[in-house]
């Protein structure tokens, strides 16, 4: 596990893992019947691989730390990384790399099946993850459980801390407690709310510095800051809607390279999220190919320029 010196813009610290994405040919799964035909696709997914190749795409150095098996995903996994010139610092996870089944419906929306191996019993080798932050300006973590002990080091690096607690039920929850606490920029599904606003005015009772962006999915994207709460309507493209998958990462990584690493506005970066969010619900079963900076800059001045 050979380490570089070179400076990163980011350090993500999340799961990462194969994907296998079933397309029903029909309308719904026939349980009437043993065999359903469908087009099932792997690629390298999950929080981890959606975040640091999106952050890769669009030209920053980046680093990714987590768990891989030692078997034939993990080497894909590993591979892929590689080939996007992401820094890897890759520890093995003894029941092996992790595995999503997700059933796509038509519109896009997915129903996810998560296999997170050992995950609840690992702990990784802080030194190592330690020499990352202190090379980065940012740090990004998802909520593994190992995750949690690395907070402190990225405080104590001096890093601006992003924390995505995905689909949260209620802020009470314990598992997701040391992640709300230590973050700058908290980012959470509003997939299990009509209105996230209750939830942003009590993270902003505890914590009236934290920024709070929360995908919304048709909805938009609501932004909860010490300015108050504020609500975005979707980006609109003329690509169909095919694969939901990642749009949240990509709607995290889209805010994060823009406001703190390209200093553009809190309203801006929201808009940048959302095109990149979008731009990702348009390509299926793949987190290689999204959107790059040239296309990201395309979009948001022409939906600048005019408000479409």
């Amino acid at each position: 596990m050979q380490m570089s010196s070179n400076p990163l813009d980011v350090v993500i610290v999340s799961a990462i893992g194969v994907d296998t994405n079933i397309y029903l040919y029909g309308q719904d799964i026939d349980f009437s019947v043993e065999a359903n035909f469908s087009q099932n696709l792997d690629y390298v997914g999950q929080a981890g691989g959606y975040s640091s190749r999106g952050f890769a795409r669009l030209g920053y150095q980046t680093a990714f730390a987590g768990y891989i098996g030692e078997d034939f995903n993990g080497k894909f996994v590993a591979s892929e990384l590689a080939s996007d010139g992401i820094e890897s610092l890759l520890f093995i996870d003894p029941q092996g790399t992790r595995r999503s089944i997700n059933f796509m419906n038509r519109d896009g929306i997915r129903k996810n099946f998560y296999d997170a191996k050992g995950a609840m019993n690992l702990k990784a080798e802080n030194s190592l993850i330690q020499a990352l932050f202190q090379r980065a300006r940012l740090a990004h973590f998802n909520i593994e459980n190992w995750a949690r002990y690395l907070l402190p080091l990225a405080r104590e690096a001096g890093l601006k801390i992003s924390c995505d607690i995905q689909d949260i039920v209620a802020l009470d929850d314990p598992y997701r407690r040391d992640f709300i606490d230590a973050a700058d920029f908290l980012f959470f599904s509003g997939v299990n709310f009509n209105d996230p606003t209750p939830l942003i005015q009590e993270l902003l009772r505890r914590n009236l510095n934290q920024i709070i962006v929360v995908g919304m999915g048709k909805k938009g994207c609501a932004l909860g800051s010490r300015d108050g709460i504020r609500f975005f309507p979707p980006v609109e493209m003329a690509e169909a809607v095919v694969d939901t998958n990642g749009a949240g990462d990509a709607l995290t990584v889209g805010f994060l390279s823009s406001y703190c690493l390209e200093g553009y506005s809190l309203e801006d970066s929201v808009l940048r999220g959302q095109i990149a969010a979008r731009y990702t619900c348009t390509i299926k079963a793949s987190s290689a190919d999204l959107i790059n900076r040239g296309e990201l800059n395309y979009y948001f001045s022409k939906i600048k320029r005019n408000g479409t």
